[in-house]
């Protein structure tokens, strides 16, 4: 169940910065505590700035991927088990950004922050996974 390709390009375009400034971010901010720690974090603060806006778009996406692909692909019984997968990894990291923003409690925020790292480094392979297997699948 193939996605028009703009909208296919643009999620696959949307998930790449996610990716990318979501690891570049964590790099940054590991190096912010050396030396040249000023232009780590003005580093990490664009990027975060720019995974930020990449996760709005995303937003918008996936929101229009629900009655477009998901709902035709349960009704179909095509590629289930990697499709809750995808829903539920990207609903857990919607649910651990909000934490992460709006939440201040310093008890929570390291648990958040560990699961929205873990699961956004799983969600691309995740992702690949999904689209090999709905390309394979009759």
């Amino acid at each position: 169940m193939r996605l028009d390709p703009r909208f296919r390009f643009s999620i696959y375009g949307a998930f790449a910065v996610l990716f990318v400034t979501g690891v570049g971010w964590l790099l940054a901010d590991r190096m912010k505590d050396a030396s040249s720690g000023e232009g780590w974090q003005l580093t990490a603060a664009y990027l975060l700035m720019l995974h930020g806006g990449a996760a709005m778009a995303m937003l918008m996406m996936l929101g229009a991927l629900v009655p477009l692909h998901v709902r035709r692909g349960w009704r179909r019984r095509r590629n289930r088990t990697t499709g809750i997968l995808m829903v539920a990894g990207n609903g857990v990291l919607i649910l651990t950004a909000f934490g992460l923003y709006y939440l201040g409690s310093d008890m929570l925020r390291p648990w958040t922050s560990g699961i929205h790292i873990g699961i956004g480094l799983a969600v691309p392979l995740l992702f690949v996974v999904h689209v090999l297997v709905g390309r394979r699948s009759p």
